[in-house]
């Protein structure tokens, strides 16, 4: 069971307001969130990353229900307001020296939560084995540099894992890496292997490069990237968790582009079938808004894919995913939204 703050020695030290802005350059607080992640695997806390639509729904419930005891999983999993005179030490002083911290009413709340996944392939869950944990922005996710990790993030991870064993890697990079989540699966798979974690988002490269201390993913870069833009030379494996939602505020880290969110997508298969040496792969993982029994994107990457030559399946892995998004904008003539998964090599 996930301990209970009320069972742990109390401290109020001064309270310190602020985000965790200078973070990428600062190393006390790479080292504070490290702290704070060890402490919390050491406690045994997990906590599975739910869909903005339930987590709404959860909190909604626990806030209606009468006054109990905050757990960590209520701090740094639901995102809930929390007193900071409840805080064991450790934990309060790591979570303002990486300034994650900020005022809510007479209370506090966290700027990250931390999620759990299981840590090697074939675990099956959280099983018996440790878990790896993942820093992200706290909920609600509203700011344009918000890092997701989240339902898609396990299918991702689920799809990514068996297919890591078929060939070996020397140099891999994850486009657009968010939490970081495909560069330590490679990373962990193939520690000898150079692996590169490219977003143009400096939060998201923040929290990769401490999940990826966090899981002793010791190789892992993290990259200031558009996609393949700035970076030199040809991959064995190429991945990416490419979002694909018609997002109204166009920010990048749901929007998908094109008229069924499919765009983004394609233009990294056309910048990937170039970058793949000799065997390379390339993994994709995202969702497709499904029209009239058509799948628009399968539509654009089929001759794309045969045009360059390249050995190639896809498949639905999830066939309704993001229901509540149909009712929205841009949504009128699709059926459903599901998640598809892309394997394609050069073989030559």
């Amino acid at each position: 069971m996930t301990p209970n703050f009320a069972t742990l020695p109390a401290t109020a030290p001064p309270p310190v307001d602020h985000r965790m802005s200078a973070a990428g350059t600062d190393g006390s607080a790479h080292h504070a969130l490290l702290a704070l992640g060890r402490y919390l695997a050491n406690a045994g806390y997990r906590h599975t990353a739910i869909s903005a639509a339930s987590h709404q729904s959860v909190v909604r419930r626990v806030a209606s229900a009468p006054a109990r005891a905050l757990t960590l999983n209520d701090i740094f999993g639901l995102s809930l307001q929390f007193s900071a005179d409840t805080l064991h030490q450790s934990v309060w002083g790591a979570m303002n020296q990486a300034g994650i911290v900020r005022r809510d009413g007479a209370g506090w709340r966290s700027t990250l939560r931390v999620a759990s996944a299981a840590g090697h392939a074939g675990s099956g869950g959280h099983g018996g084995a440790r878990p790896l944990l993942f820093f992200h922005s706290a909920y609600p996710t509203l700011d344009d540099d918000a890092v997701f990790f989240d339902p898609d993030s396990y299918r991702f991870l689920r799809a990514l894992r068996p297919a890591l064993s078929q060939a070996p890697v020397r140099r891999a990079i994850d486009i657009g890496c968010g939490a970081g989540a495909g560069a330590i699966a490679i990373a962990r798979r193939w520690p000898e292997a150079q692996v590169l974690a490219a977003d143009l988002n400096e939060k998201a490269r923040t929290l990769t490069a401490v999940n990826a201390d966090l899981a002793g993913a010791r190789h892992v870069r993290t990259v200031h990237s558009d996609g393949l833009a700035s970076v030199d030379g040809d991959f064995d494996l190429i991945v990416a968790h490419r979002p694909y939602l018609l997002d109204p505020c166009g920010r990048t880290l749901r929007h998908g582009g094109g008229l069924q969110g499919e765009t983004g997508c394609v233009e990294i298969v056309r910048a990937a079938i170039g970058r793949l040496a000799p065997g390379g792969r390339l993994l994709l993982y995202t969702g497709v808004a499904m029209v009239g029994g058509v799948d628009p994107l399968l539509a654009r990457l089929a001759p794309l894919l045969d045009g360059a030559g390249l050995a190639w399946r896809y498949e639905e892995i999830d066939t309704d995913i993001h229901g509540e998004e149909l009712a929205e904008v841009g949504y009128e003539q699709a059926d459903r939204i599901a998640a598809v998964w892309l394997e394609a090599r050069r073989t030559a």
